[in-house]
């Protein structure tokens, strides 16, 4: 995923529990948010903690990272502020936001509900791994437009030649450890999206373009990894993810780099906000070709 340059995205120290707890005001906590115009629909995410005199938002829109937002007003059930998307104005009933953005492109339609905890716990075991790419053909996977894709199976390998289109498993998954090798060129951006909503960077840009939040082995625009490992363009390097709930662990060519830590919410490029279902392991083939995957495979709990 591209990093949009927004400044001052991780000064904010959100404390959810306990604002949702003092119920002081209707927004407090994470929500996940479907944004409709004409016929049709995207993610959205935002996050409302009672700071300051009207409280403070960041959200997530539809490609790019968290960022917070502007011109906050709060005022009972009534919420307005601005983002690079636009003018948002929402009113809050119960569990659930209703509303409208007002962007360049025109209206768009808001509807929100409080995002699920997702908390649980690990399971005792995990089966054994199955794999999800053959290595001889895409079977199993599909891509977001046919008529512009540029992925193919060649020699054991998932290989994207071009950037156009991305592409995902057929199987959805909920808790999961996931095996996947990566070969990224110098200059290449991807990404490995879990359950299609939260990635893991993948990523050879030049260093000044990315901060630590969105290089490499990051949780795109939410966590960062707690160790830099060597950089190794054009070499094939892992990631051995463990998701349970929204609670994710990295390991980078066996260096830990995200230890048992919080996904808040869905990161820019999500195929939808509903985080409480299954979904499929989706790799981004949109921004650069070049990228290279292999020896792909899924462990799920025995509970």
């Amino acid at each position: 995923m591209k990093f949009l340059g927004l400044a001052g995205v991780f000064f904010i120290c959100f404390n959810v529990p306990a604002l949702a707890a003092s119920g002081a005001s209707p927004f407090s906590g994470r929500w996940d948010l479907t944004m409709t115009r004409d016929q049709e629909s995207y993610p959205d995410w935002m996050e409302f903690a009672e700071e300051g005199p009207s409280g403070v938002v960041r959200v997530v829109g539809r490609t790019g990272s968290v960022h917070p937002a502007k011109d906050v007003k709060a005022a009972g059930s009534h919420l307005t502020f601005t983002s690079s998307e636009g003018a948002w104005d929402l009113t809050a009933t119960g569990h659930k936001l209703v509303g409208h953005l007002r962007g360049n492109d025109g209206d768009v339609q808001v509807s929100g509900a409080s995002a699920p905890a997702l908390k649980r716990a690990a399971p005792a075991a995990w089966g054994t791994p199955e794999p999800l790419f053959d290595g001889k053909d895409l079977a199993g996977w599909e891509v977001d437009d046919p008529s512009k894709t540029y992925w193919s199976a060649q020699n054991g390998e998932l290989r994207n030649e071009k950037g156009g289109a991305n592409i995902r498993t057929t199987r959805k998954f909920d808790d999961f450890k996931l095996h996947i090798e990566y070969n990224c060129p110098p200059g290449g951006n991807s990404g490995v999206y879990l359950r299609g909503r939260y990635e893991v960077q993948v990523e050879y840009e030049p260093p000044a373009k990315n901060d630590q939040f969105h290089r490499i082995g990051s949780i795109y625009g939410f966590i960062a990894p707690a160790a830099e490992l060597p950089k190794r363009p054009g070499e094939w390097e892992s990631y051995d993810v463990t998701l349970v709930g929204r609670t994710v662990t990295v390991i980078r060519d066996g260096v830990k780099i995200i230890d048992q830590q919080e996904i808040p919410g869905i990161t820019g490029g999500a195929l939808d906000s509903h985080e409480a279902d299954p979904g499929p392991i989706y790799l981004q083939g949109d921004h650069t070709g070049g990228l290279r995957y292999r020896n792909i495979t899924i462990s799920l709990p025995q509970r």
